[in-house]
């Protein structure tokens, strides 16, 4: 795995272990938890189509962006799946399903 995405998926389990917080963090919940923190990076789209130079609140769809991955690392971490060989294998994928013409 990348050593930063090992440094980080630590941290997130020091960080959940503090709080006593594996007890709240089933499949569903986390699931939803992405799904939740997806809804709120769109909430920055509503109503408008700007671009990546032009966004309007940048720290803040940061920290959404932030959310969604943090959620999903760890719903990752706890199926105790590699990280690394998830992307990997689905960039695979996509290679072989959308081939340059």
């Amino acid at each position: 795995m990348f050593l930063f995405m090992e440094k980080i998926i630590k941290k997130l389990e020091e960080f959940v272990a503090a709080r006593d917080w594996e007890q709240f963090h089933t499949p569903k919940n986390l699931a939803i938890s992405i799904a939740i923190e997806a809804a709120e990076l769109l909430e920055h789209f509503q109503w408008n189509d700007v671009q990546f130079r032009e966004l309007p609140d940048r720290e803040a769809i940061e920290e959404e962006v932030a959310d969604v991955m943090i959620y999903c690392l760890l719903f990752l971490n706890y199926m105790g799946s590699s990280v690394e060989e998830v992307l990997m294998n689905k960039i695979q994928k996509n290679e072989k399903k959308y081939e340059v013409s």
